[in-house]
């Protein structure tokens, strides 16, 4: 074992361990990533050193996003009972923070470093992501990433991450890419907006990030848009045009019904003179701060079932997409390659009868015979030739398809390494006849199948944890009067 899968398997050890205390259905999710594993590396469609268990995370993760001076922050210490986040009406914070539980009851605050190498959570190896996309701002992970623990009973068993006030023109490359990587691994979003912005349609480009850019997910459900501190427009002679004017701004952008909540904070709100416009203010607040905590709580239940989703995604993945992508690209490999070896040849053929022709044939074979030593000689200098002809052209036609495997990289996960799979498949001992790329045949296909099973099975145990349709309650069977029956412990205690 190498040192790299010695790593992977330690961390995987570490994470099943947790798991074995905090749920053991996906436990059992971890031995089907590694078969899963097993044939990605094959492959080639995943590196040695990585595990597709640690590119998930197995916390329920909420990523809360807004503009500046929304009341992210008084959002989130209000939800957790602490002051944790500081909070202003100016930018009080540049970087992203990750919020999770602690038994000590001081709270801390960690670098970016903490996460960035620590495979548990969202942002492990992140710099290397960072770094892609921003030259020598890897390094600066600290710059952009903190962790913060709290005792908050609210924060067991999940992980929040606040993010910097969104300003789309302002904000770097590397700060959007952080923010996409959150968005795309969270459980649930809460997209906050200001009520005190006087012209949401001002905000053209905030909104078509974080709506129009949004809507259209798979996931689309995962997204709930709360127009915050509308305490502030209670004593405006016209408060029902505030939120108008921003359910037109969101509808615009394609959000047109549900998922739209208005709130402000109870413990930073603006006195409301009217009593039964504030009676009205705080009812329907009341009502949506408890349906943005409820979905808040119930993010473990969606974990179970997104990281389950993964497994069986990425498996239908390898064999649906990045498997014809792969066969395609072997094949326009092949035509390449061969199309190569014949200019080449016929280029050589041309050559040795211009010079026959020019009379300068008989003086090259006796040169080309001479460095040869005798005719064998000659033949396996010829044969030497051409396979360096071949291997070059070989290499010259896989080359020649990077930019297209890398625009067919765009159909599939970025987990899959499409070029990394074309490349082992284009090794010098494949043969370039081969019809199937490296690692694939019965024994992946079928280790896919039992995957995908394993998957749906997984999806059952959840189901029979959280559903009945029935109704119907399953009786104890009965003990023998020579051993007492077991207590029996209910399935929501396994965990």
């Amino acid at each position: 074992m190498s040192n790299e899968t010695r790593l992977i398997d330690d961390r995987l050890k570490k994470l099943e361990s947790h798991l074995a205390r905090e749920n053991p259905l996906l436990l059992k999710a971890v031995q089907s990533f590694r078969d899963l594993d097993r044939v990605a590396r094959r492959m080639g469609l995943l590196q040695q050193e990585d595990s597709f268990a640690t590119r998930i995370p197995w916390w329920p993760l909420i990523s809360i996003l807004g503009t500046f001076s929304a009341g992210k922050s008084t959002f989130i210490n209000d939800y957790l009972g602490q002051k944790l986040q500081r909070a202003g009406s100016q930018a009080v914070d540049d970087k992203f923070t990750v919020i999770c539980y602690s038994e000590d009851a001081e709270p801390h605050t960690l670098p970016g470093v903490a996460l960035d190498s620590d495979p548990r959570f969202p942002f492990y190896k992140f710099s290397r992501e960072i770094e892609a996309v921003a030259e020598g701002e890897g390094d600066r992970i600290d710059a952009y990433l903190q962790l913060k623990t709290c005792n908050s009973e609210r924060l067991k068993g999940k992980i929040l991450i606040d993010s910097p006030g969104f300003d789309a023109d302002a904000q770097r490359t590397s700060t959007l890419r952080i923010t996409d990587h959150m968005i795309d691994l969270s459980d649930l979003v809460l997209v906050f907006f200001d009520a005190r912005h006087p012209e949401p349609g001002a905000m053209r480009d905030t909104l078509k990030h974080l709506v129009a850019d949004t809507i259209h997910r798979p996931d689309s459900d995962k997204f709930l848009y709360i127009l915050n501190q509308l305490d502030t427009s209670a004593n405006e002679d016209n408060p029902e045009e505030v939120i108008a004017a921003w359910q037109r701004a969101l509808g615009e952008h394609g959000l047109t019904a549900g998922r739209f909540y208005t709130i402000y904070s109870p413990s930073a709100s603006v006195p409301i003179e009217d009593e039964r416009l504030r009676e009205r203010y705080e009812s329907k607040r009341d009502r949506d701060l408890s349906e943005i905590y409820d979905q808040m709580t119930e993010v473990e239940v969606s974990r179970a079932y997104r990281i389950i989703g993964s497994l069986e995604k990425t498996a239908r993945e390898i064999e649906d997409k990045a498997l014809p992508i792969l066969k395609e690209a072997l094949a326009k490999w092949k035509k390449r390659t061969l199309w190569g070896d014949a200019v080449v040849l016929g280029t050589l053929a041309i050559l040795a009868l211009l010079l026959a022709a020019g009379g300068h044939g008989g003086a090259f074979w006796q040169w080309f015979t001479a460095s040869a030593g005798h005719t064998l000689g000659t033949l396996a200098a010829l044969l030497a030739l051409l396979l360096a002809l071949h291997f070059g052209m070989r290499r010259l036609a896989a080359r020649s398809l990077s930019r297209w495997l890398r625009k067919q990289q765009r159909r599939v996960s970025r987990r899959l390494d499409l070029t990394g799979a074309f490349r082992r498949s284009t090794r010098f001992w494949r043969t370039l006849f081969a019809a199937s790329p490296a690692g694939w045949g019965r024994h992946s296909r079928e280790a896919l199948a039992a995957v995908i099973a394993e998957a749906d099975g997984y999806i059952q145990k959840l189901n029979d944890r959280f559903t009945n349709p029935s109704g119907s309650v399953e009786e104890p069977e009965p003990s023998s009067p020579e051993k007492p029956a077991e207590s029996a412990v209910p399935v929501e205690q396994e965990r």
